[in-house]
């Protein structure tokens, strides 16, 4: 199983009362509310918290790409990504993910990867996602053609990445008369990429393809959704007459270990209760914009929607173990709730947010140690 320590860099000292007067921590958030002397302390722990994992065994460390958001403070994901490159030797890194459709130019984003992966001498993984909803709030670009920019901005990068260069590229949002990529990037024939998803059938298919074969990562879902989507993954390789290996899966999960399950809840409460109320809860209509998700998408989310609508809105500590959309307890405890994953559908990518919401820096340090010296040893092999 291979191993990886992820955060979203949320921003901690937020003022939670000012936070609940807006609809969302997204977009509409007042950035009067953010304290740069504060902003500054909260990027120095979570650099330091992602360069602990390399010494504690883990074999990628992962960033992401939020725009105006509480949630997570990296905009500009390949900055901590460099920053990562130069206080580490050994460990892999990974920007999880880059949103494709946001940026005018792709080859900006095929020429930062490249980069990358020259510093780090064939460190990098390359997540590319569509970004979510309120990221097209935040851009202002149209959702509607969110998926076309998705598809061509991926051929066009990974054509800059392997095709000599110079040569001419067009499509319905992007053309070119030059594409020359320099550098080119440092692995043959390109870094590894990476898709995190929620499950859409649409991404389950395309990253199945035999032309890509790309890991997919499930993530903040429920235990049971999770086994779904991963095997529907599993599926599909089938029916493109291949079998998929436990590489190609990936499941995305905020984990908490501590001596029992009893304390585990306790010290966990207020990050993972803050990191789904607070930070991540967001409206439907900024979710889910419109034109952003197929007809046959939009559906299954109405379904969803009805279902949710008869649940309580606050997500409690012990709802989200219950419904395994978060592990916490003790090692045993949290073996046994991975284990029963990877019997279920084989996956081998473990993406651990081991800090999450406002949890602390003291807590986050003694939650990767538990987890790094009781829990990866009996899964590794």
């Amino acid at each position: 199983m291979r191993f990886v320590c992820f955060t979203l860099m949320p921003y901690r000292p937020l003022d939670m009362d000012e936070r609940r007067k807006h609809r969302s921590a997204w977009v509409v958030l007042p950035n009067e509310l953010y304290d740069p002397e504060k902003g500054a302390n909260e990027y120095e722990s979570y650099i330091d918290h992602l360069v602990s994992a390399e010494s504690l065994g883990f074999d990628v460390v992962a960033v992401n790409e939020h725009h105006q958001t509480a949630y997570g403070l990296m905009p500009a994901p390949n900055i901590i990504a460099s920053a990562l490159i130069q206080r580490t030797k050994r460990v892999k890194i990974a920007v999880l993910g880059r949103a494709l459709p946001l940026v005018n130019n792709p080859i900006t984003i095929a020429e930062e990867f490249a980069m990358l992966d020259n510093l780090s001498r064939g460190r990098m993984i390359a997540g590319f996602v569509r970004g979510i909803g309120t990221e097209y709030h935040a851009t202002g670009l149209n959702p509607v053609f969110s998926h076309e920019r998705f598809h061509e901005a991926h051929d066009l990068i990974v054509q800059a990445w392997t095709r000599p260069g110079p040569f001419e590229f067009e499509s319905e949002n992007y053309n070119y008369r030059y594409v020359n990529l320099w550098p080119r990037p440092y692995q043959r024939p390109h870094p590894p990429i990476w898709i995190p998803s929620q499950g859409s059938a649409e991404t389950i298919d395309w990253a199945a393809d035999p032309a890509r074969k790309y890991p997919f990562l499930v993530t903040f879902s429920a235990h049971e959704l999770v086994a779904r989507y991963l095997n529907a993954y599993r599926d599909r390789a089938r029916e493109f007459g291949y079998e998929a290996s436990g590489d190609q899966l990936g499941w995305a999960v905020p984990i908490y270990v501590a001596d029992t399950d009893e304390r585990a809840r306790e010290e966990a409460k207020a990050g993972i209760e803050s990191l789904f109320n607070d930070y991540l809860n967001n409206p439907w209509e900024m979710l889910l914009p419109p034109g952003y998700t197929s007809l046959g998408s939009t559906k299954r989310m109405m379904k969803m929607r009805a279902a949710l609508g008869t649940r309580p809105k606050h997500q409690s500590v012990d709802a989200l173990i219950e419904s395994g959309t978060a592990l916490i307890g003790s090692p045993r405890t949290v073996i046994e709730k991975i284990e029963k994953m990877r019997d279920l559908t084989g996956f081998r990518n473990l993406v651990s947010m081991l800090q999450f919401g406002v949890l602390s820096d003291e807590l986050a340090k003694r939650n990767m140690e538990m987890y790094a010296s009781e829990v990866m040893p009996r899964l590794r092999d």
